[in-house]
């Protein structure tokens, strides 16, 4: 069977030229809507700028999907594509040329590949001015990507080689309302205090799975969710959630954090609703505010618990109450694997009525 040949682009120049021209004569004989003709075009255009090795449906024509086909360099972005879908690949290097004139692109996934940072063209990104999802998961990055463009709203670098972040890396991001930074090679020393400086809008920022031995300074008070799993944190600074006013969820699980590293009323925080620190090395239930609704302090070294000393509030005053409003909140509580024996204590059902479910 003789091989299928592409056209060069000579001949596909000429052809749409041929075809426009037609077009152009049916539409002066009142065949075909100038907007018809239009949206034809760029139709057309669009078929003969997509990658061959890439799809560019019409039913999605600001679309590029080039995942999972082994592409070992970065195909050549169309001129109007929006979102590009480049994960699951062998790619390298991210070129300029592959992204010229690219300053439309609202969405680019380049989830695992090989990418890494010095094969990334200075200042590629920052010329995304319209960029709001940029995902670089599991890739081979050992810092992050800076200049960013000042639209991103997401950004996703999980599982790298992170060690680093460029002074002001994330100076200009004021719309940026997630960080993941997880399973990255970060250690204290490369957050400081100034870090996060200009993330006035971020919501969540995920840490986990890095170096860190210290709580990372100055996060942003708009943070919403903050996870620092499967770190080696041994201890949380006096005050260090009070500057946080809209923190909810804060997962510390599978640390080294011990009784002593936890001052006395560092989680008496009202806006903390969920607090997971699972897998520690702590042997009494840190004070909790009453506003706290999830707790997680199973695989610690707690031996038994003291319903009346872990009460938010004193447990004879419950009564006196107005209102449930000002009662203890939290519905699930888990202490399995430390060893506690039943029966549940009756203090700590008296103390938390809103208990829908205990693990023990």
């Amino acid at each position: 069977m003789e091989a299928t040949k592409i056209p060069n682009p000579r001949a596909v120049a000429n052809m749409k030229g041929v075809i426009q021209s037609v077009l152009v004569v049916l539409f002066l004989s009142g065949g075909i809507w100038s907007q018809d003709l239009t949206n034809y075009l760029e139709r057309l255009e669009y078929f003969y700028e997509c990658p061959k090795e890439c799809r560019c449906p019409s039913t999605y024509s600001n679309a590029l999907y080039c995942d999972n086909q082994n592409l070992k360099e970065m195909p050549k972005m169309p001129s109007r594509v929006l979102y590009g879908y480049i994960q699951n690949n062998f790619i390298k290097a991210l070129p300029e040329k592959s992204f010229k004139n690219k300053t439309q692109l609202r969405w680019i996934n380049l989830n695992k590949n090989k990418i890494t940072s010095d094969n990334i063209d200075k200042g590629l990104f920052q010329k995304m001015e319209n960029l709001l999802h940029l995902y670089m998961d599991d890739n081979n990055l050992e810092e992050v990507p800076a200049p960013l463009p000042s639209s991103l709203e997401h950004l996703r670098l999980a599982r790298n080689k992170i060690s680093r972040i460029p002074e002001g890396a994330f100076t200009n991001l004021d719309k940026l309302t997630l960080l993941d930074l997880q399973g990255n090679n970060l250690k204290d020393f490369a957050i400081e205090v100034n870090t996060f400086q200009g993330l006035k809008s971020l919501l969540q920022l995920n840490l986990a799975k890095n170096g860190l031995k210290e709580m990372p300074p100055q996060i942003p008070n708009s943070t919403l969710q903050l996870f620092l799993d499967n770190n080696s944190i041994k201890a949380i600074p006096q005050d260090y959630f009070s500057g946080l006013p809209k923190l909810s969820f804060v997962r510390l699980n599978h640390n080294k954090i011990s009784d002593t590293g936890i001052p006395e009323f560092v989680f008496n925080v009202s806006s903390i609703i969920d607090l997971q620190l699972s897998h520690n090395q702590l042997t009494i239930v840190p004070p909790i505010h009453l506003s706290l609704e999830h707790l997680y302090l199973d695989h610690n070294q707690i031996k038994n618990i003291n319903g009346a000393q872990v009460c938010p509030i004193p447990i004879n005053t419950l009564s006196q109450m107005p209102s449930t409003d000002h009662q203890p909140r939290l519905r699930y509580l888990r202490l399995d694997g430390n060893g506690i024996k039943p029966p549940i204590p009756l203090e700590l059902l008296m103390c938390f009525r809103l208990l829908t479910g205990i693990v023990i």
